[in-house]
Order: C-alpha cells, then sequence, then structure tokens
C-alpha cells in the first residue's frame, strides 16, 4: 500500500515517523505540489494498532490517506462530486433563504439533513417551501456575490482533463446554480433538483423527483456505464450524508471537509488541503 500525507503543517519529522510505523517502506517528498506532501510506498496493510497510532500522529496536523499502491491516474475514468459545500463553499439554498431573512431557520435543517438526522427528501421540501414568493432574480444574485469555488478546485478539474477523467456533478441542490458551474469549470455532466417557478417567482416546490442519495450513486452507475467503466473506476467526493451512497460505490471515495459521518465512512478525507490534493493521491 501507498500512504499519502500532506498539508501546509506536515513536516519530514512527521513522516518519518510515520514512516517508522512500516517497516521497510521508502519515504518521498512531492516537491511539485502545492502543500506540503509525503509519499510513503511499500507499507504493509496495517493492523488496528497502527491505524491507530498513524491516526494520532497526524489527527489536528495534515491529511493522510492510506490506499493501494496502484491506484493512479490511470485507475479512473470518472470524477463525481457533490456541488454544495463541496466544489463550492456554500449552501446555495440557505443563501436563498438569507435573501428571505430565513437563513437560521434554514441553515439549521441543512445542517441536521448534512448529518443524516433528517429525511432529506422531507427536510428539502421543508426547505424550498420557505422561499416560496422570492423573485427568481434573487438566484442569480446568489450565484453572483455568493458562490465561490473551493480552493484547489481549478486546478484539481484543470489535471482532471489533461488525464481524460470526465466529471460529474450530482446536486442535491438546484439546477440553476449547476448547469452554470458546470459551464465555467468546463464540467461533463451535471444534474440537480429543479426549482419551482410562477410570475417570475419562486413556487416554494420542487419540479419532479427530487435528487436524492439514491439518484446520485444511481447517476454515478449510468455514467460509467456510458463510459464503459465499473463503478470501481469512479472517484466520489462529498461532504454530507446524502453522498455516501455514491461514494461507497466508488473506487475512491473522498470526504472533502466533511460532516463526521462521513468522514468516518470515507476511504480518506481532506480537512487540511484544498479540492487539489487529489492530486498527491492519483500521482505516478
Amino acid at each position: 500500500m501507498k500512504l499519502i500525507l500532506q498539508g501546509p503543517s506536515c513536516t519530514q519529522a512527521l513522516a518519518q515517523a510515520c514512516a517508522a510505523l512500516f517497516p521497510g517502506s521508502t519515504l518521498q517528498n512531492f516537491a511539485q505540489f502545492p502543500y506540503q506532501t509525503w509519499r510513503i510506498t511499500d507499507c504493509a496493510a496495517p493492523g488496528d494498532a497502527q491505524r491507530q497510532q498513524l491516526q494520532a500522529l497526524c489527527e489536528g496536523v495534515c491529511d493522510y490517506a492510506l490506499l493501494p499502491q496502484s491506484m493512479n491516474w490511470d485507475s479512473f475514468g470518472l470524477l463525481v462530486m457533490d456541488m454544495d459545500s463541496t466544489l463550492i463553499t456554500i449552501e446555495c439554498i440557505d443563501e436563498i433563504a438569507d435573501l428571505q431573512g430565513l437563513k437560521a431557520q434554514v441553515s439549521e435543517i441543512t445542517e441536521a439533513a448534512m448529518r443524516g438526522e433528517l429525511d432529506f427528501d422531507a427536510s428539502l421540501k421543508r426547505r424550498v417551501a420557505l422561499l416560496q414568493g422570492l423573485p427568481q432574480a434573487a438566484l442569480q444574485q446568489v450565484y453572483e456575490e455568493r458562490l465561490r469555488f473551493s480552493p484547489g478546485a481549478e486546478n484539481m478539474l484543470a489535471a482532471m482533463r489533461a488525464h481524460g477523467v470526465k466529471t460529474l456533478l450530482v446536486s442535491g441542490g438546484f439546477t440553476f446554480f449547476t448547469e452554470r458551474v458546470k459551464a465555467q469549470m468546463q464540467l461533463d455532466y451535471a444534474h440537480a433538483n429543479q426549482l419551482g417557478v410562477a410570475d417570475g417567482k419562486l413556487s416554494g416546490q420542487v419540479e419532479g423527483e427530487i435528487l436524492n442519495a439514491a439518484k446520485k450513486r444511481d447517476f454515478l452507475q449510468h455514467y460509467c456505464a456510458q463510459l464503459g467503466i465499473t463503478a470501481q473506476h469512479a472517484i466520489a467526493m462529498g461532504d454530507g450524508a446524502n453522498d455516501l451512497l455514491m461514494m461507497g460505490a466508488a473506487g475512491l471515495s473522498v470526504a472533502y471537509h466533511a460532516k463526521p459521518r462521513v468522514k468516518q465512512q470515507a476511504m480518506c478525507g481532506f480537512d487540511h488541503v484544498g479540492m487539489d490534493g487529489m492530486l498527491a493521491l492519483l500521482a505516478y
């Protein structure tokens, strides 16, 4: 196996201490990446005690990923991403609600849903109902004034294009934003929920079937089939409970600044680096 360590505070001393947990391993500095990055190769599969020691060394200091040594760019043909709080830094529905003076109320529901404490479909309907009557122009205002991409997103996506990896955005948010993000970031595919609009105002309803956790997994599998690859050749990145099904189906799952439940189930997580931490994971 290989162990990737990265983060602004990932020192050589820390890397050496981690390497010592794997006798016979080889330590390499990756100076070409934007963070302090180290790769330790020829690691034997760790036992529980080793995993606990590794976590104790890295927790609060750097991100680490223990992956198959053969995993690299050639292993994947599709990257599937959540949008809100993953590819972008905001939750769009919370920012829309802010224009109604309801951000605190809607954010509370959003957070509970992302922790997996609420049924996603029901929670989305509750939140969208609170937006009824807001001018449709408010969506453009949120896009222009508040939507920002997560650090490292452009670098990561450029690398995906360079290596022939297709990109899919699947969001429990709204098509108004996913279509614009798709165009701006040169993504290959995007799917989300459709907000109802009547007479230039939000109707307070979601049109059609809700894109939830199961639908995210279904889209991952659909595009894998279309590309002629299995789900093991897909990467899934997300932050909330409604990303867990697609992450569980993928060959590599990355929890991005995620809720605790998601971090526990993902293969690895990014808390100290941006989205371009992916480059070190897949380096040849």
